[in-house]
């Protein structure tokens, strides 16, 4: 008896050190204002999510963006294929958020689990965007229209950050919005739909 206990000891402290050895355990987060897709999601507003929906916080992948990171096509899942519906473009039918170009908006992240940060960035895409095809890197503005510098801090499990949205843009867009992580190799996306 007392070896079998030993053994669950054991095994339950290896689990336990591979679970907090992993470098992204400790760092998840998503957008709610302006509501993300993986937020829409998990709260059921739009279906056929697959994993995401139980997961909107997870969206991690290689940071670096727009120069490095997840591939085209693959942008709104931080290329993470677990999350690729996150990706599809559904006709050009996700929920968006009524937003007016030159508005003042505010950005709200929820860290569930807060990390030691380099910025968060915000891109839009622009003129030539066709919301009915993937996401693509050429969609986007090559420069972010607000960069948050956080130079290693830690942020607050609710964080807002306002910016100004650019003027003359129309129709649907989308917001991609960036948390990069200071002591890793990645970083957190969020796609929003918006409707100017």
């Amino acid at each position: 008896m007392r070896k079998k206990i030993s053994a669950a000891f054991i095994g339950l402290g290896v689990a336990c050190v591979s679970l907090f050895s992993t470098g992204s355990a400790g760092s998840h987060g998503y957008t709610d204002s302006p509501t993300s897709r993986q937020v829409f999601c998990a709260k059921g507003t739009v279906r056929n999510c697959g994993e995401i929906q139980w997961e909107p916080q997870s969206v991690e992948g290689p940071k670096g963006f727009p120069a490095r990171g997840p591939a085209d096509g693959t942008i709104c899942a931080g290329g993470n294929s677990r999350f690729a519906e996150l990706d599809d473009p559904r006709g050009g039918t996700w929920p968006a958020t009524k937003v007016t170009a030159g508005q003042t908006l505010d950005f709200r992240w929820k860290l569930t689990a807060r990390h030691a940060t380099t910025d968060f960035r915000y891109y839009l895409t622009g003129s030539g965007y066709d919301p009915t095809r993937p996401l693509t890197r050429a969609a986007l503005e090559t420069r972010p229209f607000l960069t948050v510098p956080y130079n290693g801090r830690v942020p607050d499990a609710t964080v807002t950050h306002q910016g100004t949205l650019p003027a003359g843009r129309t129709g649907k867009q989308l917001v991609v919005a960036v948390w990069t992580i200071a002591d890793t190799d990645n970083a957190f996306y969020a796609c929003s739909d918006v409707q100017f």
